[in-house]
């Protein structure tokens, strides 16, 4: 089964594309590091202060796809610098 996720988020104190892609450059790898799955950012690349991310999970079961989705956005939330706005979870 596969579990998909897009993830809009707002980004408080960057004032450049350069402070914004350090902040999610550390999001992305503690995502990587932590849970082993697919991110990107697929949206909103010009802008400063807003970011989505698309995150894709692999597993045999229902349940665990949810499990690993659900410490992904307790892992994005843990993050001061930015706000989870809109969610968006499909399974395909």
């Amino acid at each position: 089964m596969i579990y998909y996720a897009e993830i809009e988020l707002f980004l408080y104190d960057c004032h450049s594309l350069k402070d914004k892609r350090s902040i999610l450059l550390k999001v992305k790898n503690r995502l990587r590091k932590d849970l082993n799955i697919a991110i990107s950012e697929v949206d909103f690349q010009d802008l400063w202060q807003r970011a989505k991310l698309a995150v894709v999970t692999v597993s045999e079961s229902k349940v665990m796809n949810e499990k690993v989705l659900q410490q992904a956005l307790a892992i994005i939330d843990s993050f001061t610098e930015l706000e989870r706005t809109t969610t968006v979870l499909e399974e395909r």
